[in-house]
């Protein structure tokens, strides 16, 4: 069993610092960034991140709750216009043509992915998964994605589309968080959308298997907890696939390692904050994510995990969390669409929950993995080339060696060998 104690006490501290605001008048912070819609802005976790049952693993999202995102900044000093903070009725984060461009993906995005399924494992029911999804890809004038077309499917952890788990509003916030993200980066991908019973790792790791069984090739998790002695039988249960991509976040509490991003069997995928930039030869930066001492990607050493044969850093003798990296941080947000249990609109959604399927939909765009292979390892083989982008700023916490937690040259546990320029790292 395992639990997320460090986040619970996170969320624990800003519930109650939000009270005491309440109670001295001054209002929460989303309230005052809508009366100053200049503000930085500002999120909260999403009801997944805390486990309603013990044992249950968190989700790794954020939704931004008032202020100006990182794109919003950007459409106001375009337009001259600022938008107003916190408003559900037009996008506030980035959207497809965002994403594809930050990671040289445009031309890839337009011309693969045809007849390659991205599958997105979640727990709980989304009911209103397939709308909101249809929703997204129309505004952002995407190819349709329906039961009807076939492209879009959404199953239980055995297979059935009619035997479905308890909806949950907090999970569907994370499902729609996951499916936009596929959308956005793979759009001519089929979407298969696997949902756990609960999120035990026993019924995640089934719905994984189920995945693979129903033959997706590329398999994002944006979920994870604290490690334990079992996870080593987790891996050859649910993870040991070869041939398929398998991407997990790395977890949003900053500084430390999470199951199921330590496997040695999966891409354990950091996150980063990414701002438009003029004065960048790719026209984007990215800098590690980083909120505070417990909020940011994870990273670190795995305590029972092995090493997989193609990771050679030295500071860590077993796993060494992450592998790659994409956009994580909530002020540098995704733009995403939800309707289930919060106002039907456009919500701005961050954390590592946002970069795997962003990363499994760049394996998909790169094609099937050879037979027999570890796609884990394809990033290794790239390492250092023009097919990635060299993260070489900031941290997420204090560690020993160094380049556990913080950015640099080369290889480093919060962003790993990069982000994507193209799809050519992630082939093999």
């Amino acid at each position: 069993m395992r639990t997320t104690h460090r986040r619970w006490r996170r969320l624990g501290t800003a519930f109650a610092a939000t009270a005491a605001l309440a109670l001295a008048g001054l209002g929460t912070a989303a309230h005052a960034d809508a009366a100053a819609p200049t503000a930085k802005a500002t999120w909260t976790a999403t009801p997944c991140a805390t486990p309603k049952h013990k044992g249950e693993l968190a989700c790794h999202s954020f939704r931004v709750t008032g202020g100006l995102t990182a794109f919003q900044k950007q459409q106001a000093a375009r337009t001259g216009i600022t938008p107003k903070a916190a408003d559900a009725s037009t996008p506030s984060g980035y959207g497809p043509s965002d994403l594809q461009s930050a990671y040289g993906l445009t031309s890839a995005a337009s011309a693969k992915g045809s007849g390659e399924t991205v599958a997105i494992v979640d727990a709980y029911d989304d009911p209103n998964a397939a709308a909101d999804l249809a929703t997204y890809r129309s505004h952002y004038g995407l190819p349709s994605c329906t039961t009807s077309n076939g492209c879009f499917k959404k199953v239980g952890q055995t297979g059935s589309t009619t035997s479905l788990p308890t909806a949950d509003s907090g999970w569907a916030e994370e499902e729609s968080l996951d499916l936009d993200m596929a959308s956005a980066i793979c759009p001519n991908c089929h979407i298969l959308l696997v949902e756990a019973t609960s999120a035990t790792m026993a019924n995640l790791g089934k719905a994984v298997n189920e995945a693979v069984t129903l033959g997706a090739k590329y398999v994002s998790n944006s979920y994870g907890g604290s490690e334990s002695s079992s996870d080593t039988s987790y891996d050859t249960s649910y993870f040991n696939h070869p041939g398929v991509a398998i991407t997990v976040s790395a977890g949003d509490s900053a500084y430390g390692a999470q199951y199921p991003a330590a496997s040695k069997y999966v891409t354990s995928v950091g996150g980063t904050a990414l701002s438009k930039s003029s004065s960048a030869s790719r026209g984007w930066t990215e800098s590690v994510w980083k909120t505070s001492s417990t909020e940011g990607t994870g990273s670190g050493c795995s305590a029972y995990d092995a090493k997989p044969t193609w990771q050679t850093d030295t500071g860590c003798a077993k796993r060494t969390i992450s592998d790659v990296a994409a956009v994580a941080d909530p002020a540098t947000g995704v733009s995403v669409y939800d309707s289930y249990g919060v106002t039907a609109g456009w919500y701005t959604f961050g954390g590592t929950s946002a970069s795997s399927p962003i990363i499994a939909s760049v394996y998909a765009l790169a094609g099937t993995p050879s037979s027999g292979s570890y796609p884990a390892k394809f990033p290794y083989t790239a390492a250092g080339t023009s097919a990635l982008n060299d993260v070489t700023s900031g941290n997420n916490g204090s560690c020993s060696p160094s380049y556990l937690c913080t950015a640099g040259t080369g290889y480093d546990g919060p962003t790993g060998w990069g982000t994507p320029e193209g799809t050519a790292a992630f082939t093999g």
